[in-house]
């Protein structure tokens, strides 16, 4: 949806172009004004321009320099008003900025001693705060610009950057394309972002929130100290009194209860766009299948057995006897209301999804490693992940008192949750939308459950005081229901999907095989339309097919897993050559190529390699199997990184062309128009131009 949405409103701006880099100049400017950076967004200004440089309507190089140069000229402004003006905000404060923000930034300026100029950048309410500190405590202007101008760069690149990889990641995703080593490698990014998050939150967690609290009242102050805001109060006092009581922080039917109902309407609205989309088959649909057939390829009898072993905690043997354990811990250790609540969240949710099931009827994805035999949509798994362990974990993080522990509690719950989601996409059968879905449902009664819980427990009083023999009943319950979990695991065989064979169509031409003009491109991960085909090969089999493309010199790359991953890496670093190294998958038809070649220049592998994608078709043309595929090229690299597609498809159809006229095995060929004449952008943003043919080449 929110690719759609870029989709949607990037044309309607794109002449603009100049108008975005003076935006990000003037967010990053104000937003380090001291007093207006508190109210104006210009992160995340920043971040939405970095996602449309993604998408190619702006230059990301020179959006980094307009956010940066915002950005030192605007902590120039503040280290200015603190030399003129420092002495007297201090005391002070300034607007419903009060002074113990100020002397907080202070407080964290004497730690760091200069260097907190840099470190305070990346600081909310921090680094608006810092430059004007440094101006009011008269520092060198020389080692103030230096560790401004560094802290700058590194904040430009920040949000610049992750809006710009974020409207890119998948197209990233689909270049570096590795079964086991891509996943294991986003398994590991996706970590080391939840530890990093997680050592924030334990370290500044609670500074931070009380930062935003002190923030929020002052605000506040400022707000209702305002003259026509006091004047409209007094002509309006029920309806203050409304508001007053749904900001009630000291009970439960106030700001708590107020929150909960915010996220259950956002949720449900959710939900219903969900549905929306696979109703109408929106593109969401097409992406689905796309997901699926992409991660069908990353599979790998280890990786089978680790995902199978994660899914296991949503099948509903094992969730009953976790549920059974975790009655009676709450049975021992908590108010008995808790279970009436526990029982809520996953009845209802689990009812809602057979339901949900039962209306839209949407069958199983086909390249499904197990056999399931209830209707996909929505996730049951994913449901009962985020109502079972979601409640479980409200309950830990609500009854324990350690910060670091709660934060610690909170990162293995999402764990939890998100490896049983995957799980579910990874062996194939569910949907990307059907488990997004499920967690949409979980949430919105974990909300239930939650305000249900806290809501009862609003005139309870005192503390459960369990008896002597809890604690080695609870490491039973424990210990029980782990085991239970582990014996079922062992003996889990679960029917394997039945592989379903596509039934050959004889055609009397080649091109009878694009039933539809988007068949004769490839498409990119969410369907919309790449390269064009410019070549078909009709061959006995692919083994023939295989021989005389190896005969033209062109190498079949290998199959991408952890260790063809390990080769690549160690042929980037040492310079080596590695030939047949696995390439970036392509669709057609939402399928993924089945076969790939390459043609490589000496030790270039990526920079100067030549490529072609073949897909096997339905099709028989004299009892001979038809094959469609797209050649194209590297020219060089961007980013230090990413190979280049070579704009010319043209050149690089007619070196396979006559490389393969060259062996002697071609029998017939034919050049044919098949698409029109154009220009286009592939995945990654590089632009190609064709003249629309492509050969027919029979063997």
């Amino acid at each position: 949806m929110t690719t759609d949405l870029l989709n949607t409103i990037m044309p309607s701006i794109q002449h603009l172009t100049m108008a975005g880099y003076w935006i990000a100049f003037f967010a990053a400017l104000l937003e380090t004004t001291i007093g207006i950076g508190l109210l104006l967004p210009g992160s995340t200004i920043i971040l939405l321009l970095g996602a449309m440089a993604g998408r190619g309507y702006l230059d990301v190089g020179d959006l980094i320099w307009f956010a940066v140069l915002g950005a030192i000229i605007g902590d120039n402004v503040n280290y200015f008003l603190g030399r003129r003006y420092g002495s007297r905000w201090l005391d002070k404060g300034v607007w419903f900025l009060r002074a113990a923000h100020i002397k907080q930034a202070r407080a964290f300026m004497n730690r760091h001693g200069a260097k907190s100029v840099f470190l305070g950048r990346f600081i909310p309410s921090v680094k608006e705060i810092v430059p004007f500190i440094a101006g009011s405590l008269k520092m060198d202007r020389k080692t103030f610009l230096f560790w401004n101008v560094l802290g700058a760069i590194g904040w430009g690149l920040e949000w610049t950057l992750a809006g710009y990889i974020f409207a890119q990641s998948l197209n990233i995703a689909e270049l570096w394309l590795s079964r086991a080593g891509l996943l294991l490698g986003l398994l590991v990014l996706f970590g080391a972002g939840l530890s990093l998050f997680k050592w924030l939150l334990v370290r500044k967690g609670r500074d931070f929130l009380e930062v935003l609290a002190s923030l929020w009242q002052s605000l506040s102050e400022a707000v209702r100290a305002n003259e026509h805001v006091s004047r409209w109060t007094r002509e309006h006092p029920r309806t203050i009194a409304f508001v007053s009581a749904r900001l009630d922080t000291r009970v439960f039917s106030g700001l708590s209860l107020t929150l909960l109902i915010l996220a259950f309407v956002y949720v449900l609205a959710l939900f219903a766009g969900i549905i929306e989309d696979v109703v109408t088959a929106d593109p969401i649909v097409s992406a689905d299948v796309r997901v699926a057939n992409l991660l069908a390829a990353f599979r790998t009898d280890g990786l089978n057995t680790v995902f199978t072993w994660l899914t296991l905690l949503g099948k509903s043997q094992v969730v009953l006897c976790f549920l059974a354990a975790a009655t009676l811990l709450i049975w021992i250790w908590l108010p008995k209301r808790y279970i009436l609540s526990l029982y809520t969240v996953v009845i209802g949710s689990e009812a809602f999804t057979y339901l949900g099931k039962i209306a839209l009827h949407r069958p199983r994805p086909e390249a499904a490693l197990y056999l399931e035999h209830s209707y996909s949509f929505p996730s049951g798994h994913a449901t009962i992940a985020v109502s079972l362990y979601g409640f479980l974990t409200y309950l830990l993080i609500r009854f324990t008192r350690s910060w670091p522990a709660k934060v610690n509690l909170f990162f293995i719950g999402v764990f939890v949750i998100v490896t049983i989601g995957l799980s579910r996409i990874y062996l194939g059968v569910h949907y990307l939308s059907d488990v997004w879905c499920g967690y949409l449902v979980g949430g919105m009664w974990l909300i239930i459950g939650i305000a249900l819980a806290e809501w009862t427990g609003q005139q309870e009083h005192g503390q459960k005081i369990p008896g002597p023999a809890a604690r080695p009943i609870s490491f039973g319950l424990v210990g029980g229901a782990a085991l239970f979990y582990l014996l079922f695991g062992l003996h889990y065989h679960p029917p394997l999907a039945p592989k379903s064979a596509e039934k050959s169509v004889a055609v009397a031409a080649a091109t009878d095989i694009f039933t539809n003009p988007q068949m004769r491109y490839t498409e990119s991960l969410l369907g919309e339309r790449q390269e064009p085909i410019n070549i078909l090969f009709i061959a006995e089999n692919m083994n023939d097919l295989n021989r005389v493309l190896e005969r033209a010199g062109w190498v079949r790359t290998n199959q991408a897993d952890f260790t063809s991953l390990l080769r690549t890496v160690r042929a980037l670093i040492l310079h080596k050559p590695y030939p047949a190294a696995p390439i970036s998958p392509s669709f057609w038809n939402a399928a993924m190529q089945d076969v790939s070649f390459a043609l490589v220049n000496g030790k270039n592998m990526y920079s100067q390699a030549h490529h072609v994608k073949i897909w096997q078709t339905n099709g028989l043309i004299d009892g001979r199997h038809l094959y469609v595929g797209m050649v194209n090229g590297n020219d060089g690299f961007k980013w230090l990184v990413l190979p280049k597609i070579s704009p010319d498809l043209d050149t690089e159809r007619e070196l396979l062309y006559t490389e393969l006229m060259k062996t002697g095995m071609v029998r017939n060929e034919q050049k044919i128009e098949l698409t029109r004449p154009q220009t286009g952008t592939t995945f990654t943003g590089d632009i190609f131009f064709t003249d629309g043919k492509a050969y027919i080449l029979g063997f």
